[in-house]
């Protein structure tokens, strides 16, 4: 007989536009909120490289509005990015904030505007006790990679400069006012960044698929996130202009990102920050290089749940119901996109220790459908720290 299905709550508060073209609604949205004056959060020198983005902020000045930016350096977020940032929002006197970019420029943009209306720098909002209030200005987040989907999350990942760790901090109240999902923004994306992001985008689903708080709302959301990136991340990858694969992996990084705020992530992203605190390394990289060995312990657990995410992925069921078939096709679309090892990063065998220690202390690995073990843990860096090539 089937189970009950247990009691569950979800509220997304994001107003979102999705499409080619979207991007040059932003006028409209500055003007609903009667704003003046933008603050623009923005990757440094992306303008340059990106068309459509100038396009947008071309728009937006036109319609006279006041465009204060505020570049965000390559790289994850740091606490002295969020300081500079909050810090030209005080002195701009916005009635708007803008993000364009990557995952790191959309969390830099979170952070900063709760820290400029909290009156902290982020090291003091860390060691405060981290009150989120209801933001005073609005935010509009524009994505120009197919990824974490931050532009949906209430979540913000920075690096405390104080440490060298990654901080993860939570709140509805962090969550973007709108949503701009304009696929066009994508085009410019070099192979290895729409690789990584990608890669993360479809782990993020899969994860929701795991993850012991998952959802009736979320495995529907999380399965149609694996079927689009599952068959147009190749694509993308192979031809950053191929228009139709940009868009269902900026629809699948969206429905991605949904699918975290409404079940989460698990083990996979706990050994990923790992290895990004040790390294430095990209956040969607990291994620990459132990999702398959993650996900090889996972199928133990909740096979049920990764058989339907292979059936999502196109592969043919082979009767053994075990959730090996996901597994495998993780495997094979890594070795497609002849994604790094762990081994072409700064990591031996003598950091398996401190990488086990730091994952067993993030926040996502408490999420996985069952506790996972030191050994556990340890073991599945090492399997992939074996991996000379995919």
């Amino acid at each position: 007989m089937p189970e009950i299905v247990p009691a569950f709550s979800n509220y997304l508060p994001v107003r979102v536009r999705f499409g080619d073209g979207v991007a040059l609604e932003l006028p409209g949205i500055v003007a609903e909120h009667e704003a003046r004056t933008a603050l623009v959060v923005i990757d440094e020198g992306l303008e340059e490289l990106n068309p459509a983005v100038a396009a947008a902020l071309g728009a937006l000045a036109g319609a006279g509005v006041e465009v204060v930016r505020s570049p965000k350096g390559p790289g994850e977020p740091h606490g002295t990015d969020v300081d500079r940032a909050a810090a030209a929002l005080r002195g701009s006197g916005a009635g708007i904030v803008v993000a364009i970019g990557g995952g790191s420029v959309i969390d830099t943009a979170k952070a900063a505007r709760l820290c400029a209306q909290r009156g902290l720098d982020f090291a003091a909002f860390v060691d405060s006790e981290r009150e989120f209030p209801p933001p005073e200005l609005p935010l509009v987040a524009m994505p120009t990679t197919a990824g974490t989907g931050s532009e949906v999350s209430g979540g913000a990942v920075v690096f405390d400069d104080r440490t060298g760790t990654k901080f993860g901090i939570a709140s509805p109240n962090l969550r973007a006012d709108h949503a701009l999902v304009d696929p066009v923004l994508t085009h410019s994306a070099p192979p290895a960044t729409t690789s990584f992001s990608g890669v993360d985008a479809i782990a993020q689903a899969i994860a929701g698929m795991v993850a012991k708080t998952r959802t009736p709302i979320g495995d529907a959301i999380a399965l149609e996130a694996i079927r689009l990136g599952g068959r147009s991340l190749v694509p993308a990858w192979r031809d950053g202009a191929d228009a139709a694969a940009r868009s269902e992996m900026a629809c699948a990084s969206l429905l991605a990102g949904l699918t975290m705020n409404i079940s989460d992530c698990a083990a996979e992203h706990s050994l990923a920050q790992a290895i990004g605190t040790r390294t430095g390394a990209p956040h969607g990289l990291t994620v990459g290089l132990v999702l398959a060995e993650t996900l090889e312990r996972e199928r133990g657990v909740v096979p049920e749940q990764l058989e339907r995410v292979a059936d999502a992925l196109g592969v043919p069921d082979d009767g053994r119901g075990d959730g090996s078939r996901a597994v495998g096709a993780v495997r094979a679309l890594l070795a497609e996109l002849d994604f790094p090892v762990l081994g072409s990063l700064d990591v031996t065998e003598a950091d398996l220790d401190e990488l086990t220690e730091l994952a067993l202390a993030d926040f996502f690995i408490t999420q996985s459908p069952r506790p996972w073990t030191a050994a556990e843990v340890r073991e599945a860096f090492a399997a992939a720290l074996a991996l000379s090539a995919r």
